[in-house]
């Protein structure tokens, strides 16, 4: 027979259980809450009392979980840079040749910086971060690293003239895709971003496709 004194550290370990569980989830929603005003209104404009509004809750509940709007953009960046990896992730699950891979890449990635608003919040935090008191991650490091080696092995395959930098292509690919998303961004509200990403890859993969044709 199992007696009362033996039942309530279950009890409580499911209780404290519950109550971690509400407390990731709230705080989930306060970081989406907060991904979609920094996306809309920028970094300088927003408020705790917008993010709290967005939330739906109060305002001593979103600093009970985040100290400061400050925080909240530490928080949104950093889940931006884990975002991309997970696109990198599926990329790589298709085991396509290595240019190919890269094309894929921007491509899901321009996808994502139409439809997603926790990645289309932690660019704009990225432009915003001189007027922003407190360090962001450093801006697309892996993802320049990833596709510096993807150039690389296309390089080893002949896909590429061997006099080729995969390093500075990389650079040029990374720099030309993230200004392009912000040109789409204040233009069209990234509606073109796919024909704009298309326009990077025809200019500088466009070469050495054709001289692996020929």
């Amino acid at each position: 027979m199992t007696t009362g004194s033996g039942q309530r550290p279950s009890i409580d370990r499911a209780r404290a259980g519950l109550k971690q569980e509400r407390a990731v989830r709230t705080r989930g929603q306060v970081l989406d809450a907060a991904a979609q005003a920094f996306a809309a209104k920028g970094f300088p404009a927003v408020t705790m009392v917008d993010i709290a509004e967005l939330a739906g809750m109060t305002k001593g509940a979103v600093y009970f979980h985040y100290a400061n709007k400050e925080a909240l953009a530490v928080a949104v960046a950093e889940e931006f840079y884990e975002r991309l990896p997970v696109i990198a992730d599926s990329v790589r699950d298709r085991a396509l040749p290595p240019l190919e891979s890269v094309a894929e890449l921007l491509t899901r990635t321009a996808t994502a910086f139409r439809d997603d608003t926790m990645i289309q919040a932690g660019a704009r935090l990225q432009i915003e971060r001189s007027l922003i008191d407190v360090s962001l991650p450093v801006p697309y490091v892996t993802f320049g690293d990833l596709v510096a080696s993807w150039l690389q092995e296309a390089r080893e395959a002949g896909d590429l003239a061997s006099g080729t930098d995969p390093d500075a292509v990389a650079r040029v690919l990374i720099s030309a895709f993230f200004g392009a998303q912000h040109m789409s961004w204040v233009l069209s509200d990234r509606a073109d971003i796919a024909e704009r990403v298309d326009e990077i890859l025809a200019v500088v993969l466009g070469a050495a496709r054709d001289r692996q044709v020929s």
